[in-house]
């Protein structure tokens, strides 16, 4: 892909944005950055992109500057829907976003994880059990460490291991991971999309371009996944159930049993760890720290996709026993005169909040709220009645959620985190659970749900610190 002296407008200046903007003129691109955002709320990334020479224009687009555009990159909280994308497209200028620029420049297999939940806890554990296994990796992506960072460094791995959102793959053309893995697909972003079946074609693009050679790895419990994956091209392995003459993963207990021995190498530099194609395999998973079902299952697609680029057995089940999980998701915060608080703040929709809830058999406080993406909080109602003792409330979000659950159990609408965390601790009784586990986005009251999170976890903390007499 040739760069030089071509005019690139660069639509967004967040973390990927800026990435974006200093691969491109480092490739000799004439780079123009347009964000809608004023210099104050963009702080130091302003200045990053003018010390590399680059135009920047903040404020409403402006029109002119897509259309005189050779090519126009957009970042992925950036819809490419907005009017001057679509004016831009209409006249032939090509619109791509950052996972497709650095895909051309990346000559390694890559791995790709989509899925509406279990993204990032599939995309680590693929990462952990190829660095197990002796490969050199980078682990990037939606993830946090875009894609473009990796294209634009001199050292290069073995192997990427990528967690790809909906939104990446909106803009995606050429992009062709030798190992897509499509954990699940269910009601999200639907602010963005159209409607539900707008959303689920955005997930099955990953698979758009891989060919017979190459690795898909699905969920075949789901039903909507298998419907529209049945014209795929690549090899496919299924979990966390077989079919007659599958091949795949299944979950029989504390073990998954692999069953791979008709896989066909796919055509890279990494050797198959052929034994375990020839015979039946299995993995144990009685030490994982990771809770609930729904980690079992990204454990079993992990496990595949890790073996189809080149893991080892052994290394897989070293990090199936040391993995300890990630921040935010399902985290174990402290347990207060034995009630237990737990911050899973990653649960932005509703199927995250009731994979939380499925995990715990004991009486739940739950935390829900923050903004709505067109979420049916309604799907909720017998997770509620079997699993919530109290429903506390929050953000823009919070008079939806009343309407929806609040007849269910006792509700309560608190004005901040820590209004929250403390109701639910005055609520709660011994071997009771406080459960954060928002069903929303973070965005009316906070950055990220990493900053949503960590508020949870300090007011808990504060709790906990009464209750130890630190105070």
């Amino acid at each position: 892909m040739k760069l030089k002296d071509k005019k690139i407008v660069v639509v967004g200046l967040g973390r990927t944005g800026l990435a974006a903007a200093g691969f491109l003129h480092h490739q000799g691109a004439r780079v123009l950055v347009s964000d809608t955002a004023g210099e104050k709320e963009l702080g130091d990334a302003v200045g990053i992109v003018r010390g590399l020479g680059a135009d920047i224009e903040l404020g409403p687009h402006r029109t002119a500057s897509f259309q005189n555009a050779d090519l126009i990159v957009v970042s992925p909280g950036v819809s490419h829907t907005i009017a001057p994308i679509v004016q831009a497209r209409e006249r032939g200028i090509p619109v791509i976003g950052e996972i497709e620029l650095a895909s051309r420049f990346i000559e390694e297999p890559i791995i790709a994880v989509t899925g509406t939940n279990g993204k990032t806890t599939t995309t680590e554990l693929i990462g952990s059990m190829l660095k197990n296994s002796g490969l050199k990796v980078f682990v990037g992506g939606n993830i946090g460490n875009p894609l473009i960072e990796y294209a634009a460094k001199k050292e290069r791995t073995q192997i990427v291991v990528a967690e790809i959102s909906s939104f990446q793959l909106d803009t995606t053309a050429a992009f062709r991971p030798r190992v897509c893995v499509l954990l699940n697909i269910t009601a999200d972003h639907l602010d963005r999309y159209p409607n539900f079946e707008a959303y689920t074609d955005s997930k099955i693009r990953i698979f758009k371009n891989q060919q017979a050679e190459d690795v898909a790895v699905l969920n075949g419990a789901d039903p909507l996944v298998r419907a529209k994956t049945k014209q795929i091209k690549s090899q496919r392995l299924y979990f966390p159930t077989l079919g007659t003459d599958e091949q795949g993963a299944v979950l029989n207990g504390k073990r998954i049993i692999l069953n791979l021995n008709k896989l066909k190498r796919i055509q890279s530099k990494i050797r198959f760890p052929h034994s375990a194609f020839r015979t039946q395999a299995y993995l144990d998973i009685s030490k994982i720290r990771l809770r609930g079902r729904h980690n079992f299952e990204n454990a079993a697609a992990a496990s595949l996709a890790a073996l189809a680029a080149g893991a080892k057995l052994e290394g897989i089940q070293n990090t199936l026993d040391r993995f300890k999980g990630l921040a935010h998701r399902l985290e174990h915060v402290a347990t207060i005169k034995a009630v237990q608080y737990f911050n899973d703040s990653k649960a932005t929709n509703v199927d995250g909040v009731a994979k939380a809830l499925g995990c715990f058999s004991k009486p739940v406080l739950l935390i829900m709220g923050g903004r709505d993406e067109g979420a049916d909080f309604r799907a909720l109602e017998g997770l509620i009645r079997k699993h919530v003792k109290a429903l506390i409330i929050m953000g823009e979000a919070a008079g939806l959620i009343r309407s929806a659950l609040g007849q269910l159990k006792p509700t309560n609408v608190a004005t901040s985190m820590k209004d929250a965390v403390s109701m639910a601790h005055r609520k709660a009784a011994p071997e009771d659970v406080v459960l954060l586990s928002p069903g929303c986005a973070s965005f009316d009251w906070y950055n990220n749900y990493t900053e949503r999170g960590d508020d949870f976890r300090r007011a808990v903390e504060e709790i906990k610190k009464k209750a130890d007499g630190k105070f």
